[in-house]
């Protein structure tokens, strides 16, 4: 099952009177902690709406891998337009999608597998009788997302979409915790703790260079859904020459050609990928998710009695 996970990061921050994704808990941010954790949890696929600040917030995060929309309309719109930015772009792309506001970093991957393993079609964790974040919701409920009125914004389509809310029970008390004020951020800054130790597996494949990557394979899976080097791009804060630099790169280590590029015409040209290099993108992905288990499998048995 394809999951992917969807972060609202568009708001103003007027209550925080800070721009509350750049905020540091720890050494990182908040939106790093935010997808250190999904990542944590096995989602390689993380999407983040931007707004406020976006161009920042984009260049803070472009070395971990995100996907950015834009809300261009941040300022006159609600978290729930955001949300529907995400919803439309995910629709189609994957089967399930973990959803966070940003401001709510200190879930736990325990967290979030618990409720990829409920196998519900709506879910979310439950800490002490309280419902909070982030929330499960089958691709399958989006069309009846996207149709709703907004009243209420999203916790009402929730209500509304005919689907039931499971209530997954945790152990976590960082569901609850967001950062909306300074008093909230306070708190939140006492309960921070050594919950992202973990193992983190980075798979690069060499020949005479490094050729292929975990960035390498987003730049060809957007080309894949954009048919545009400049968009997918645009998307990785990558500039268009960087892009083209990296292809040229991997083609040069490989025996075949992975971007068939059409020049001009009434639509502009395009740039799709060859049979081989969707091959190559689909085992890498396979292979990745593997190294990924077998780190967690090994994990205790190598430094349960060392670390926490």
């Amino acid at each position: 099952m394809q999951t992917a996970a969807l972060i609202v990061a568009a708001g103003m921050s007027s209550r925080m009177g800070q721009f509350k994704p750049l905020l540091s808990i720890g050494s990182i941010s908040i939106a790093q902690r935010v997808v250190a954790s999904l990542r944590q949890a096995g989602i390689s696929k993380v999407v983040m709406v931007t707004g406020c600040n976006a161009t920042a917030l984009e260049r803070h995060l472009a070395e971990n891998d995100v996907i950015f929309l834009r809300n261009e309309a941040y300022e006159t719109t609600q978290m729930f337009d955001s949300v529907k930015i995400g919803l439309e772009y995910l629709q189609g792309k994957c089967d399930q999608i973990v959803f966070t506001p940003v401001d709510v970093p200190l879930f736990t991957a325990r967290t979030v597998r618990a409720l990829l393993e409920s196998g519900a079609a709506l879910a979310c964790p439950v800490y002490q009788g309280q419902q909070g974040h982030p929330i499960l919701l089958s691709a399958g409920l989006i069309p009846l997302i996207l149709a709703d009125s907004g009243e209420g914004g999203l916790r009402g389509a929730l209500d509304r979409c005919g689907q039931a809310m499971t209530q997954i029970a945790v152990e976590d008390a960082g569901t609850l915790h967001d950062a909306d004020t300074p008093q909230d951020f306070s708190a939140l800054l006492d309960y921070h703790n050594s919950q992202l130790l973990r193992p983190v597996v980075h798979v690069a494949l060499h020949k005479e260079k490094l050729f292929f990557d975990n960035k390498m394979a987003m730049l060809l899976m957007l080309i894949d859904e954009t048919n545009s080097v400049r968009a997918a791009g645009q998307r990785m804060q990558l500039s268009y020459s960087s892009c083209w630099n990296r292809i040229h790169t991997l083609e040069s280590q490989l025996s075949y050609t992975l971007i068939e590029r059409s020049q001009g015409g009434a639509g502009g040209g395009t740039s799709v990928l060859t049979p081989q290099g969707k091959q190559l993108l689909d085992a890498f992905a396979r292979y990745e998710q593997r190294l990924r288990e077998i780190a967690e499998e090994l994990y205790p048995d190598y430094f349960g009695g060392l670390l926490p």
